[in-house]
């Protein structure tokens, strides 16, 4: 079997003349510059702690809004119309909470995956 009979899987390309040499090489028989050697590092994925940090910034953002929003703290009123308080109360800090607590549940899978 001749050298022009062999499968492509194992050559590769010179990156300074561009011809087909084997892939053990570390000096194209061509051109003689040395092929520099590739290291792929191992992919790192995303860490959970961001996303357990951020669902939970996100939880004491929507407890520190309804806190305001519904009034438990008297001496400081927040100046909004009366009818979108209900609404942020009712719908925007429970979805903010449940969002955080989401991403945070997200998180701790990323870290036990890990």
């Amino acid at each position: 079997m001749g050298a022009m009979a062999r499968p492509i899987a194992d050559k590769r390309r010179c990156v300074f003349c561009g011809k087909h040499i084997a892939g053990h090489l570390t000096q194209c028989p061509f051109c003689r510059e040395a092929i520099p050697q590739v290291q792929l590092s191992p992919r790192t994925g995303p860490d959970g702690r961001h996303q357990i940090r951020r669902g939970l910034l996100y939880m004491l953002l929507a407890g520190v809004i309804h806190y305001f929003a519904a009034g438990y703290a008297d001496p400081i009123k927040i100046p909004l119309p009366a009818p979108i308080l209900p609404l942020v109360t009712q719908y925007g800090t429970p979805l903010l909470f449940l969002g955080g607590l989401g991403l945070a549940f997200y998180g701790v899978l990323l870290r036990i995956r890990h």
